[in-house]
């Protein structure tokens, strides 16, 4: 009997399998389909301190090998948050859940995780630094050691649960962003976030999506996630979270091989709500096809 089991951060899952923030909603949506208890955990949809409607219209274009997306943060805000989306999916999920934080200002960072710091089913905050649909925060933060520094030491001081800082791979030298993270006393690192695209409508001439750039995800990005986090994984002593293109078991191996403790899965969710579930249920044999007896041991 293999075991699937791994350790994120001194919290235990069942699996490595994890819903990428964005993709999952608050998890009783994916509730209707299957029992969501199945999974390790999942990071819930992006929350920022005020309420955000997200980009104009449209928001998603599709693409080969993946999509682009430029939603822009769109929640209710962390007040909103705490006092409908939390208790409804306490109903159905009941493990440590990871809190996908996003802000303009390092404020906005400090305030939404001092709020959610209070919430018991929170087991990780996944800072977001990392977005490339919004304008005035999120990936701008991400692309600069100094920054990426400020908002890991700023979170941590109000933080009792460990911080996880998600990176983009819309940079040069995404190690020594981690490095920084590490330093400012990250407890993991999550990358990668989506990569910056555009595509074109032939009949207009004019972008896709009306934010003209979104971010690209999907099978097309794996190879260049496998790389980042092979890079971070080897530069950093922190646990590392894969994610980027991930769908199937043997993708999970694999981005665990390259050093990732757990994994996330993102747009194979919107392109089959029963994935994670389908991916869970496939490791096992595929562990064994691979000789593989604990996932420990890729780690």
């Amino acid at each position: 009997m293999v075991n699937t089991k791994v350790n994120l951060c001194g919290i235990e899952l069942d699996n490595p399998v994890i819903p990428a923030s964005g993709t999952f909603g608050y998890g009783y949506e994916y509730a209707q389909f299957y029992d969501i208890n199945m999974l390790g955990s999942f990071s819930f949809k992006g929350t920022t301190l005020q309420p955000r409607t997200g980009n104009v219209q449209p928001r998603i274009a599709e693409c080969d090998a993946g999509l682009l997306n430029a939603v822009g943060l769109q929640n209710p805000g962390v007040d909103r948050v705490i006092a409908e989306e939390l208790p409804k999916m306490r109903e159905v999920f009941h493990k440590k859940v990871m809190a996908n934080v996003s802000g303009f200002s390092i404020p906005d960072y400090v305030e939404v995780v001092r709020k959610l710091n209070q919430e018991d089913c929170i087991g990780w905050f996944e800072i977001n630094i990392s977005c490339p649909n919004v304008k005035g925060g999120g990936m701008s933060f991400g692309t600069d050691p100094k920054s990426a520094y400020e908002v890991t030491q700023a979170v941590k001081a109000v933080s009792t649960r460990p911080v996880i800082v998600k990176l983009s791979p819309n940079v040069t030298d995404i190690v020594s962003i981690a490095r920084a993270c590490e330093q400012a006393g990250a407890d993991g690192i999550s990358l990668i976030n989506t990569l910056l695209g555009m595509r074109i409508d032939l009949k207009t001439g004019k972008p896709l999506l009306g934010n003209m750039t979104g971010g690209y995800s999907g099978p097309g990005v794996f190879p260049v996630a496998v790389r980042m986090v092979y890079q971070v994984a080897h530069a950093v002593k922190i646990p590392v979270v894969g994610l980027g293109g991930i769908s199937s078991a043997e993708n999970i191996l694999e981005m665990m091989m390259a050093g990732a403790r757990a994994v996330e899965v993102g747009s194979t969710n919107l392109i089959d709500p029963w994935a994670c579930q389908k991916m869970i249920e496939d490791l096992p044999a595929c562990m064994e096809k691979y000789h593989i007896e604990s996932l420990e041991e890729l780690g």
